[in-house]
């Protein structure tokens, strides 16, 4: 057999590539497109729970991007108390395979992808359901993939304010101050849900609850504004989704009813959104065979779960820019 070689990307060298805010975005929206003209293959998520899922779990996402010529399965745990150990609760390994021969192609350390391909889709389903002038953001949550909802959805909106809120002090304040050191403009801290959340224009909840509770008011949701939750747990109301105007998601194939977790999992569960109620995946919307939003009177929500084709755009980029860097591996298969 021929000899064979796979790239190999760890944590230091993604980080060393420091994506830019362009480059994520690019990469993740050319994938969105192509999911929207039905030229990817998105298997829904399994779940692995080793003991209990008071613990955490393992994600496992599969997907294929027929314009990159690439197959990807992505594993990712998500353990809550990792802070604890010094660790994030996402850890993630990506590999990529010719989906001609099924050959290993990469391995990369997901870990950061995880955070910037969540935020980049927060950001897209912003760029196209948000209001344009969109000055007052309202963010619930400080896990990894929340700094990456914020640096990107400002490096679009540009906020007059920005509030964020986490369970834990500590967190929420930690929080404000990478953001502000980075941004550049001051974080509102705010100690409660309704604080963070009540008017703003774009209000994004990204909790991480042992069980749903709902946390998030629907009475809180100004007339034109866009609700993104993807917390693991549902923390909205039931009726969040009677004052919606056209609701959005990722992939209806995770979404559908009996699939595990999410922030709308009793609305699709109940029968209150349904696939024939939903107005679009937002690939569609990306792929401009459905519009997004149409007024600035619309209230719109969109729920993500999270794409496997975001990760593997963002490794193919990855891998791209590392072979310009000269950074990486290159690690004996066969």
């Amino acid at each position: 057999m021929q000899e064979i070689w796979i790239d190999y990307l760890n944590a230091l060298d993604t980080a060393a590539l420091d994506l830019t805010n362009d480059e994520i975005l690019s990469a993740v929206e050319a994938s969105l497109a192509a999911q929207g003209r039905r030229e990817t293959v998105i298997e829904p998520r399994v779940h692995l729970v080793p003991e209990s899922s008071d613990k955490g779990h393992f994600n496992v996402l599969r997907g294929y991007i027929k314009p990159l010529g690439v197959a990807g399965v992505k594993i990712v745990g998500d353990f809550v108390d990792n802070y604890k150990k010094g660790l994030p609760s996402e850890m993630a390994v990506l590999n990529l395979f010719d989906p001609e021969t099924g050959m290993p192609r990469a391995i990369v350390d997901a870990t950061a992808i995880t955070d910037m391909r969540t935020g980049a889709l927060t950001a897209l389903g912003a760029k196209y359901l948000a209001r344009s002038d969109s000055r007052i953001l309202g963010h619930v949550g400080a896990r990894g993939t929340s700094y990456w909802n914020v640096r990107l959805l400002d490096h679009l909106f540009d906020f007059d304010e920005i509030r964020v809120h986490s369970r834990r002090e500590e967190s929420r304040t930690m929080f404000a101050e990478r953001l502000e050191a980075d941004l550049g403009k001051k974080i509102v801290v705010t100690d409660n849900w309704q604080d963070c959340l009540d008017g703003a224009d774009i209000m994004l909840e990204a909790s991480r609850l042992p069980e749903p509770t709902p946390l998030f008011k629907t009475e809180w949701i100004k007339k034109g504004a866009l609700v993104i939750p993807y917390g693991t747990m549902s923390a909205l109301e039931n009726d969040i989704t009677d004052v919606m105007d056209k609701v959005v998601v990722d992939d209806w194939g995770q979404c559908a009813p009996g699939r595990p977790y999410g922030a709308l999992r009793y609305h699709v569960d109940s029968g209150k959104v349904t696939e024939k109620s939903l107005h679009a995946e937002i690939g569609q919307i990306v792929a401009g065979l459905r519009p997004g939003r149409e007024s600035d009177d619309e209230t719109l929500l969109f729920w993500h779960r999270g794409l496997s084709t975001s990760d593997i755009a963002l490794g193919v980029a990855m891998l791209d820019k590392a072979k310009s860097m000269n950074l990486g591996q290159k690690i004996r298969f066969a």
